[in-house]
Order: structure tokens, then C-alpha cells, then sequence
């Protein structure tokens, strides 16, 4: 895997209209899903101490970080598989929330405590070359290639990258 290719703008990007919507979505994807679905869930799928990916700006590749990941479900069906980053140096509420959060929405926590200070939105095509797009794939058949966005989140001296891959599904929904 190359580094560096994520892409600060979506020059090109995907066709349809309703995913380019949602990829360039300013606000919380979460409440976004929520005004979409009757029912909305967040499924934790793994958390932990792990490696960051190699396009993740980890230094060597093998300092650990704190990994969550989660399917983001509008009416039992996955629409966003979202990766989550958080270095482990001591110390920090972000850290301590992090541990916290079990299924509850990491984006209503961003979103919602004034402290948080959001990066730019970058933009990334996954092919099934990339380890985030495998294990997308896991959740549904996704075929070839898929949508990816991410950004740096901090909050006081911590920094949180997540990124939020965009499942098939998500062009069904329309707000």
C-alpha cells in the first residue's frame, strides 16, 4: 500500500450524487444516519490496542494505538464501516471516553463537547488492495471499489483520527 494518497478535495469522485453527499457531509454522520432511519445503531465490531495502518501517519508502522471500529446501521442494514485511531500516550479524557464508549456513537461525542477542534476531510478510493476496504467487506458484498473519508479530530493535547468508509447501502438513504 502507497502512502500518503488520501486527497484533500474530491476532484472526480464517485458519480452518484446521494454518496458524494454524504462524503463531503460537514456535519456528524451519525445524526445525519439518525434523521434517515427509524432505527439507527452503532455495532461495535473490535477495540483495542493494535497497529496503526501505514496511510494512518503512525511513524514506523508498529507504534500501538488504540483501535476502534464500528458499523454504523440505519434499519439493521451497515451503510458506514468507521475505523478509529487514537495514539496511547498516557493520559487525557479523550482516552479515558475512548475506553468508554462501547456502542454509543464516537461522532455524538465529537460533535457535541465545544473542545473538539475538527482537521480537514480527506478523501480516499479503496480498492481491495487496501486493509480498511477487507474489512469493510466483511459486513456485505461490496464489490470493487469503495469511498473512504477521514479526518484528525483534537481535543486538548489528543488526537483522534477517524476515518469512515461508505458501505453500498448509503446511496439508499436521501437526506
Amino acid at each position: 500500500m502507497r502512502r500518503n494518497r488520501w486527497r484533500p478535495r474530491l476532484p472526480g469522485g464517485p458519480a452518484d450524487p446521494v454518496l458524494r453527499s454524504w462524503l463531503v457531509e460537514p456535519g456528524s454522520l451519525t445524526a445525519r444516519c439518525q434523521r434517515n432511519a427509524r432505527h439507527f445503531r452503532v455495532r461495535l465490531l473490535g477495540g483495542g490496542i493494535g497497529r496503526g495502518l501505514a496511510d494512518e501517519g503512525v511513524r514506523d508502522g508498529r507504534s500501538p494505538v488504540r483501535v476502534r471500529e464500528v458499523a454504523l446501521e440505519c434499519d439493521g442494514v451497515p451503510v458506514i464501516f468507521a475505523h478509529t485511531t487514537l495514539s496511547t500516550a498516557p493520559g487525557g479524557r479523550l482516552s479515558r471516553w475512548m475506553t468508554r464508549l462501547g456502542e454509543r456513537s464516537l461522532g455524538s461525542l465529537l460533535f457535541a463537547h465545544p473542545g473538539f477542534a475538527r482537521g480537514p476531510i480527506e478523501f480516499l478510493r479503496l480498492d481491495a488492495r487496501h486493509p480498511l476496504h477487507r474489512r469493510a467487506a466483511r459486513l456485505l458484498p461490496v464489490g470493487g471499489v469503495l469511498w473512504a473519508r477521514r479526518s484528525l479530530h483534537r481535543l486538548g493535547g489528543q488526537r483522534v483520527l477517524v476515518t469512515e468508509v461508505f458501505l453500498p447501502p448509503i446511496s439508499r438513504l436521501r437526506n
